[in-house]
């Protein structure tokens, strides 16, 4: 008889995605875990996903754990990555112990054996003999989130708001959809439950993703939280609508759905390969609408053939994703002060190029997934002043534990009647 290839195992897998991610500061944890599914079950997906994202959602509380167990010394090779899955299977995911601490030390070279099994099976002890000590820890610890985040949270929101956000900053992200006016599903299964006070919006409450009603266009996954953007524009039917930095094409889908496709709707992006995404999708989405993908870098001067051409103009800038670290959660490692400066330089010049392509009288959205003041009302501010004749209209600023969504900003900005007021 043939011999049989060993059966997957999302252990073993979700510790590579960990190591390939410590060492790859510019791929994100979606897409290795993307690439390490291939041939698991639904079930080992499921695994897999949890672990992954459960040790960078809770890694610096991990991490003082892991440090603490070895009297103060830290532990920065692989074995690392590996005691970090246990602990996470441990105290994240409330997995059987037993279990745990099997199959995390079957995964060791020999001689680390004996190193994984004593820290998971101290780990136990200690919980059991100090069931609240976690209580005590710097918030930046409890709730694995960098200090000078925390820090100005703090300072923003005090102590009570900022615990409620960082708590529910550590939680899993629900899956929520939209249907897809234009051809919504045949029916609607029992395990949508609909989110409350957003009418065609959907969480998944078990089982994966739907697919079939995916590939059929009937749906479309994102959170309810990017939908306050479109509302703010408000499209109408026969109006010519540009969504500027599009891909992959969530907001344009739901632009076309808010007017049956009855506009004419120029989508851009400033990468190929983002582009082809935001093509298939809205060809899924909206096979017989009046759209046109065109490339087009916003950090470059509006192009001529695109000046005051537009009823309407959407501009969801690329941002530093602080509202939505529920569902990035490698994000916040990634993110800094520094580069929080950088992307509201570049956001600005983004925004002023797109309103460029508005038609006197026009809108402008101007959105992010950030809470961060600095990407958006002071952002906003900073155009009004420089823009001689524009107003704001109205914006939106949703929190995270506010509503149990992402968080999100928008404000809508209205452009002078003619190019002279």
């Amino acid at each position: 008889m043939p011999v049989q290839p060993p059966k997957p195992n999302p252990r073993e897998r979700a510790w590579r995605v960990l190591r390939r991610w410590a060492k790859n500061e510019t791929e994100f944890a979606d897409s290795l875990i993307h690439r390490a599914e291939n041939g698991l079950s639904n079930a080992d997906r499921a695994l897999l996903h949890a672990i992954v994202l459960g040790v960078l959602r809770h890694l610096r509380y991990l991490d003082h754990k892991l440090t603490e167990l070895r009297d103060g010394r830290s532990l920065q090779n692989d074995a690392r990555w590996l005691i970090l899955t246990g602990l996470c299977q441990l105290f994240v995911l409330r997995l059987p112990a037993y279990a745990v601490v099997n199959e995390t030390v079957k995964l060791a070279p020999a001689n680390w054996r004996g190193l994984v099994n004593g820290i998971l099976r101290e780990s136990l002890r200690r919980a059991k003999s100090r069931p609240h000590e976690d209580e005590s820890l710097p918030l930046g610890v409890r709730y694995s989130m960098p200090d000078w985040l925390v820090q100005r949270w703090l300072n923003r929101f005090g102590d009570e708001e900022c615990r409620s956000l960082l708590h529910r900053l550590g939680q899993p992200s629900p899956i929520c959809l939209r249907i897809n006016e234009l051809n919504p599903p045949p029916s609607i299964p029992s395990s949508w439950a609909p989110v409350p006070d957003a009418p065609g919006w959907f969480s998944l409450t078990e089982g994966g993703l739907p697919a079939n009603e995916l590939q059929g266009g009937h749906i479309y996954i994102a959170d309810p939280s990017t939908r306050y953007c479109v509302e703010l524009l408000d499209p109408r039917p026969g109006e010519i609508l540009l969504d500027s930095c599009a891909a992959p094409g969530g907001k344009s889908c739901a632009i076309l759905s808010a007017v049956r496709a009855h506009c004419h709707l120029v989508a851009t992006d400033n990468a190929e390969s983002r582009l082809i995404m935001l093509r298939r999708n809205l060809q899924n989405a909206a096979p017989m609408a009046d759209t046109r993908v065109v490339f087009c870098d916003w950090t470059q001067k509006c192009p001529e053939k695109f000046l005051g051409a537009f009823d309407g103009v959407l501009a969801d800038v690329p941002c530093s994703n602080s509202g939505v670290l529920q569902r990035r959660v490698d994000v916040r490692w990634r993110l800094s002060p520094q580069e929080l400066l950088k992307l509201t330089k570049a956001q600005f010049v983004i925004a002023s190029n797109a309103m460029c392509a508005v038609k006197p009288g026009g809108r402008f959205v101007y959105s992010t997934c950030s809470i961060e003041p600095e990407e958006n009302d002071e952002l906003v501010r900073r155009l009004l002043e420089t823009h001689p004749g524009w107003s704001m209209e109205r914006e939106i600023l949703v929190l995270p534990h506010k509503v149990h969504a992402d968080g999100a900003y928008a404000a809508l900005l209205r452009a002078p009647s003619s190019p002279s007021s």
